[in-house]
């Protein structure tokens, strides 16, 4: 029921962030997703808030993957492209595991 809330409620404003949020944009990555989280009037939508602490937990999971794997698991980041593709259609992203941490959580 609370996906069908959150589907209903998506605005075009909501989409645009929700996929500046998911854009890795080289070392600013974080940079679009945390202002979200600090905007008021973005932080209160549901659909940004949760695109943005989820682009911010996946790719702080990929950090110490990418430092592992001596930079391989930095191709992982270009998914953000497909994943930021599917938040400015409206779409509920789903990232194994760490989805259903952040749906337990926000």
């Amino acid at each position: 029921m609370a996906e069908e809330n959150l589907q209903v409620e998506v605005t075009a404003d909501d989409r645009l962030w929700a996929a500046l949020s998911w854009l890795p944009i080289s070392p600013l990555f974080p940079v679009v997703a945390v202002l979200v989280l600090l905007m008021e009037d973005k932080k209160a939508r549901p659909y940004i808030r949760r695109n943005a602490v989820l682009a911010l937990a996946t790719g702080a999971i990929l950090i110490p993957i990418s430092i592992f794997t001596l930079g391989l698991g930095a191709l992982g980041y270009l998914v953000f492209f497909w994943w930021a593709y599917q938040a400015y259609q409206g779409q509920e992203i789903e990232v194994p595991f760490v989805s259903d941490w952040v749906a337990t959580k926000y």
